[in-house]
C-alpha cells in the first residue's frame, strides 16, 4: 500500500496519470476515456482531482486547513468557508492543470453535497454549479461517506457486497456496501464521533504545548504519544457493553477520561493547560479503548452479517476507511480480529483515508459507470448538512441480540 501512495504522489507531481489498480484500460478495444474532475470541500480540506474510467488519477490538489485550526483549538465553520472560498479556484486550476486536460475535456463534474459543515458544503457545491452550467457538463452529487466507503474499490478489486467501516472527525459507521449506490446501515454513534473524541482530549491534555507532537493533530498526536505509553496504567470502563448491536459511543469515554485527568493534575498539584508526568500513560489507554470498543461492535457486524447470510461465510472482506482509519495501532487491532475470523481486511492509503478530491473523482466514476445519479439539470440542488447512507438495519442487529465471545480468548492483541 505504502508503494501505491508513492507511486501517486510521484506521478502527480510530475503530472503524469497514476494507476492505483490494475485495469483494462491497455486491451484491444479502445474507446475515448471518460473522465470526472471530483470536488471536495465537506469539512476543512479543500481538495479536486481527475480521474479516469479506467481508475488512473491524471492529477489531484489538496489545500488543507489543519494548522489554522489547530491554533484556534477547534474548526471554525465560518473561518473554513472563508479558505474554502480563498483556495478552491486555485485548487481546481492546478488539478486540471497537473492533468492536462480542460474542462471541456470533462464527462462531468462530482461534488460532496452531504453530509457536513453547511458553510465548507455551500462553497464546494456553488463552485460545482458555476462550472457545470458555464460548461454543460453532467453532475454528479457525493455522498461524502459513500466515497469514502468505495476508495478500496480504485486501490484494490474489491467486489461487492463487503463489511465497511467507517471512522473520522465526524462519524463513525458500520455498513455493508452491496452496490454503488446500495448499503445497508448496521449501525453508527449516537453521539460523537472517534475522531472528535480523541482531538477533544489532547486539547484537554494540552498536547500543543508537547515538544514532541505541538504541531500534530489531536488524533495524530494522540497515537505518536501511545507509542511509548503504558495503557495498563489506566482502565477505561468501554461504552454500551449492555447493548446487543453495532452503534457506538464516545463521549461518555471523554467524560471519564476528563474526570481521570483532573485527578491526576490534583495528585500532580498542576492546573489544567500544564503537561502531566503520566501524559503518555493516559494516551494509551485512551487510544486503546477507543480501539476495543471499535472491534467489539465490529466483530458483532461480522456475526451478525454471516448468521442472516448478508455476506458470504467464504471470501468476505472488511474495509476501514477515514482519517481515524489511518491510525496504526486501530489497524492493528482490525486486522487481528479479521483474520481471526476468516474475513480479508483492506485499507486505503493513508493518504486517501483523509477527505481528498480523488475520492470524489472516484465515486463520480463508479456513479457515471452505473448510470446512477447522474444529471443533466441542476435545478433543485441543495446541500444537505446531515444525510444517512443507505437503509438503516439497526433495529434488526439489535433484535438479533448477538453475544460477541470474549475477545481476549480470540485476539491476542488485546492482551498483549
Amino acid at each position: 500500500m505504502n508503494g501505491i501512495a508513492r507511486r501517486l504522489l510521484t506521478a502527480a507531481g510530475r503530472g503524469r496519470a497514476a494507476r492505483l489498480r490494475g485495469s483494462p484500460a491497455g486491451s484491444g478495444n479502445r474507446r475515448p476515456r471518460r473522465l470526472v474532475l471530483g470536488i471536495e470541500t465537506s469539512c476543512d480540506d479543500t481538495g479536486a482531482a481527475v480521474v479516469d474510467d479506467a481508475g488512473d488519477v491524471l492529477g489531484e490538489a489538496l489545500r488543507c486547513q489543519k494548522e489554522v485550526h489547530l491554533q484556534a483549538g477547534g474548526i471554525n465553520p465560518v473561518v473554513a468557508q472563508q479558505l474554502h472560498r480563498e483556495n478552491i479556484e486555485q485548487v481546481v486550476k492546478e488539478a486540471l492543470s497537473v492533468s492536462g486536460v480542460s474542462v471541456c475535456d470533462l464527462a462531468a463534474i462530482a461534488t460532496t453535497v452531504k453530509p457536513g459543515l453547511a458553510l465548507s458544503l455551500e462553497v464546494g457545491l456553488q463552485y460545482s454549479l458555476n462550472l457545470v452550467n458555464r460548461y454543460q457538463k453532467l453532475f454528479i452529487p457525493i455522498h461524502h461517506m459513500e466515497a469514502h466507503a468505495l476508495t478500496i474499490r480504485l486501490t484494490h478489486h474489491v467486489e461487492f457486497p463487503f463489511l465497511v467501516l467507517l471512522l473520522s472527525g465526524g462519524h463513525c459507521i458500520l455498513a455493508v456496501a452491496r452496490g454503488v449506490s446500495d448499503f445497508l446501515l448496521l449501525g453508527q454513534s449516537i453521539d460523537i464521533a472517534p475522531g472528535d473524541m480523541l482531538d477533544k482530549v489532547a486539547r484537554r491534555l494540552s498536547l500543543r504545548k508537547h515538544p514532541e507532537c505541538c504541531s500534530m493533530a489531536g488524533g495524530k498526536a494522540i497515537e505518536h504519544l501511545a507509542q511509548t505509553g503504558n495503557r495498563q496504567q489506566h482502565t477505561f470502563r468501554l461504552p454500551m457493553q449492555q447493548y446487543r448491536n453495532c452503534d457506538f459511543s464516545f463521549s461518555g469515554l471523554q467524560n471519564l477520561v476528563n474526570k481521570a485527568i483532573v485527578q491526576k493534575e490534583k495528585e500532580e498539584g498542576i492546573q489544567e493547560g500544564e503537561i502531566l508526568s503520566c501524559v503518555k500513560d493516559i494516551a494509551a489507554a485512551v487510544q486503546h479503548a477507543v480501539a476495543v470498543h471499535i472491534i467489539q461492535r465490529t466483530y458483532r457486524a461480522m456475526l451478525f452479517c454471516r448468521k442472516n447470510s448478508i455476506l458470504s461465510s467464504k471470501n468476505a472482506t472488511l474495509v476501514a476507511s477515514g482519517g481515524v482509519a489511518s491510525n496504526q495501532y486501530i489497524r492493528k487491532g482490525l486486522q487481528t480480529l479479521a483474520d481471526a475470523n476468516d474475513f480479508a481486511f483492506l485499507c486505503p492509503p493513508p493518504r486517501l483515508c483523509t477527505d481528498n478530491g480523488v475520492m470524489i473523482a472516484w465515486n463520480g466514476i463508479e456513479r457515471l459507470r452505473a448510470g446512477l445519479g447522474v444529471l443533466h439539470s441542476t435545478d433543485g440542488i441543495r446541500y444537505e448538512p446531515k444525510a444517512p447512507l443507505g437503509i438503516d438495519i439497526s433495529k434488526r442487529v439489535e433484535e438479533d441480540s448477538i453475544k460477541v465471545p470474549k475477545l481476549k480468548k480470540k485476539i491476542r492483541w488485546l492482551a498483549s
